[in-house]
C-alpha cells in the first residue's frame, strides 16, 4: 500500500510534465516548408549586404543609426510586413554624435601611422595636433602632481592597465558535444561564487584612479588623450559618459596594445616620441533611442492580439560595421518573418519582429518597449498588453548557428521546448538548457516576469570582433544565419499557433525584487 500511495504521488507530480509533452502539436508539413524557403529563397546575403557595407556603423544617436533604421524599415516594407514604423523608446541622455575624421601617426623616432579609433562621444582636436607624446607615469593619486602645469596641449598617453598574453585557442571555434552537454547540466553549482575581495578592491582601486586621471587630464587643457584598447592591431570601440548639454568630453583615442606598448616601452628607454593626430567629430541633437518594428497581424478571433515578439538589437559602435554584434541577429529575425509571410501563413496570434535601439548604452530600446506596452515604469503595474504577451524569442550572440536554446531558469517550457527542436536534430539543433544567459535585450522581458529566451550559438570568431573595428560583413557565416532563420520562423510559428501562451515562471520574492529594479528609470 505505502508504495502505492509513493507511486500516485510521484504520477500526480509528472503528469502534467508528460501530458504537456503528449500534446504539445507540431505542423511538420510547415516546418518542411519553413526549411524549403528558408535553404531555397534564402534573403540573408542581401539583407546582411545592406545593414552592414550599405547602411555602415549604427552608433546609437549618430546618423549611422538613423540610416539603419530608415533602411530597415524600407526592407520591411518590402517583404509586406504590417504596421511597420520606427518608434520611439526612450530618452537618450547621450545625444548625437558622428565620428568626421581620424588620423594618427607617430613621426618619431620614426614614421609609422596606427590603426586607431576615437572614444565614442568625445571632442575634436584643434585642427592637426603635433607634438612630443607625454607617458602620464601614474600609479597613485599623488603621481598626477609631477605633471600639473605640464599638460596644456600635449599628447597624453595613459599608462595600460593589460598585457598581451599569447592565446594557444584557435580563432574560431564550435560547440563540441561535450560543450553542450554542459551547457545542458544546471548551473546551480556555480551560483553564488564571487570574485576575491582582494580582485574586486583591486578592480574598484582601479577604476576610481582612473575616474582621476581623466579629471586631472580634462582640467590641464590636454589636446589628447591615447588608450590602450584592442589587439591584434585592431583597436576596440567605447564611449564616454558624456551627457548632452555638459562642455566637450577631451578627444580621446583607442590604440591596439601594439601601437600603445611600442610607444610607451620608447618612452620608458628615454626615446623621445612624437605624433600627429587630427580628430574630427560633430556633437548634435538626437535625444531618442528608437525601434523598427513590424508584424504579421494574428487572425484568430481571440488569440490575434496576443504577441509573438522576435527581436535582436540593430545599434552597434562605430568601428566596423556592427557585422556580428549585432546586424547578424537582425537580419535572422527579418529573414524569419519574410520565411513565414513568403508562406502565406495566417497565424492566430501576431508575430512581431522588433529591431531595438540603445542596447550597447543599457537595454535602452527593448526596456522602452517594455516601459511602453507592458509594465508602468514608475508603479509597477502591468498594462494591459502584459496578459496578451506570449513569448520573446532573441539573437545576439553573433554568426554562429544555433545549438539549442537557454530555458531562463523556466522549467515549465523545457517539454515544450524539447518538442520544438526535434525536426532540427540533423542540423545539429538538440540542447536545452535551463541555465540563465544574459547580457542582451531578452533579459528586459525576463526580469518582469515574461518568457524571454535566447538561443545556445556556436561562438565561431565573435570574441575576436566583438566592440572593435573588426566586426564587418566578413565576421558572417551565411549559411549559419540562414540555419537561424529556419529555426526562428518555426519557433516563431508554434508560439503563434499553440492553444495557449507560453507558461510564465511562478512569481518569487527574488524575482519581484528584479522587476522593480528592471522597470525602474535606468541612465543612459
Amino acid at each position: 500500500m505505502k508504495n502505492k500511495i509513493l507511486l500516485s504521488a510521484l504520477m500526480m507530480l509528472i503528469m502534467p510534465v508528460l501530458l504537456m509533452s503528449q500534446t504539445e502539436k507540431i505542423d511538420l508539413g510547415m516546418i518542411y516548408r519553413i526549411k524549403q524557403e528558408g535553404i531555397r529563397n534564402s534573403k540573408i546575403e542581401e539583407l546582411a549586404h545592406g545593414l552592414t557595407d550599405f547602411v555602415g556603423p549604427r552608433l546609437t544617436g549618430s546618423t549611422g543609426s538613423t540610416r539603419g533604421n530608415e533602411w530597415t524599415k524600407k526592407k520591411m516594407e518590402e517583404f509586406g510586413f504590417q504596421n511597420v514604423r520606427i518608434e520611439e523608446a526612450r530618452d537618450f541622455s547621450r545625444g548625437g554624435w558622428d565620428n568626421l575624421k581620424t588620423y594618427a601617426a607617430m613621426t618619431a623616432p620614426y614614421y609609422v601611422n596606427f590603426a586607431c579609433n576615437p572614444v565614442a562621444w568625445t571632442g575634436s582636436t584643434p585642427g592637426p595636433v603635433k607634438g612630443e607624446v607625454v607617458l602620464l607615469d601614474v600609479k597613485t593619486e599623488t603621481d598626477l602632481e609631477q605633471y600639473r602645469g605640464k599638460l596644456t596641449g600635449k599628447i597624453v598617453l595613459v599608462p595600460s592597465t593589460t598585457t598581451y598574453e599569447v592565446s594557444y585557442e584557435p580563432l574560431a571555434s564550435r560547440l563540441s558535444d561535450e560543450d553542450l552537454k554542459r551547457i545542458s547540466m544546471s548551473s546551480l553549482q556555480q551560483q553564488g561564487r564571487r570574485p576575491p575581495v582582494g580582485d574586486i578592491a583591486s578592480l574598484m582601486a582601479q577604476r576610481t584612479l582612473r575616474t582621476k586621471i581623466s579629471e586631472f587630464i580634462r582640467n590641464e587643457g590636454a589636446a589628447v588623450i591615447l588608450n590602450s584598447a584592442g589587439t591584434f592591431n585592431v583597436p576596440r570601440s567605447n564611449g564616454s559618459s558624456y551627457t548632452r548639454g555638459n562642455p566637450e568630453p577631451v578627444a580621446e583615442l583607442n590604440l591596439p596594445v601594439e601601437a600603445h606598448g611600442r610607444m610607451e616601452r620608447l618612452i620608458r628607454h628615454n626615446a623621445s616620441v612624437e605624433m600627429e593626430i587630427e580628430i574630427q567629430n560633430r556633437f548634435f541633437d538626437s535625444p531618442k533611442v528608437y525601434n523598427v518594428i513590424g508584424e504579421i497581424p494574428g487572425t484568430d478571433k481571440l488569440l490575434k492580439n496576443e504577441v509573438v515578439l522576435l527581436g535582436a538589437h540593430i545599434d552597434s559602435w562605430h568601428g566596423g560595421t556592427g557585422a556580428a554584434d549585432n546586424a547578424s541577429g537582425c537580419v535572422v529575425m527579418i529573414e524569419a518573418l519574410r520565411i513565414l509571410k513568403s508562406l502565406g501563413i495566417a497565424p492566430r496570434r501576431t508575430i512581431r519582429v522588433a529591431l531595438w535601439g540603445g542596447e550597447e548604452q543599457g537595454l535602452h530600446g527593448s526596456r522602452g518597449y517594455v516601459e511602453k506596452y507592458l509594465v508602468d515604469s514608475k508603479t509597477r503595474e502591468h498594462k494591459s498588453d502584459y496578459d496578451k504577451f506570449a513569448a520573446y524569442f532573441n539573437m545576439d550572440n553573433g554568426s554562429g548557428k544555433y545549438r539549442g536554446i537557454y530555458l531562463q531558469e523556466n522549467d515549465l517550457v523545457r517539454p515544450v521546448f524539447e518538442e520544438w527542436i526535434k525536426p532540427f536534430a540533423d542540423m545539429g539543433v538538440s540542447t536545452v538548457a535551463i541555465r540563465n544567459t544574459g547580457g542582451t535585450d531578452h533579459q528586459s522581458f525576463d526580469a518582469v516576469g515574461l518568457p524571454g529566451f535566447q538561443f545556445i550559438q556556436d561562438e565561431i570568431e565573435y570574441g575576436r570582433g566583438y566592440h572593435t573595428v573588426m566586426d564587418t560583413y566578413e565576421r558572417l557565416v551565411m549559411a549559419d544565419l540562414k540555419h537561424n532563420a529556419i529555426i526562428t520562423a518555426s519557433f516563431a510559428y508554434n508560439a503563434a499557433m499553440r492553444d495557449a501562451k507560453l507558461p510564465r515562471k511562478p512569481a518569487t520574492r527574488q524575482s519581484e525584487n528584479i522587476q522593480q529594479r528592471m522597470v525602474a528609470p535606468v541612465m543612459n
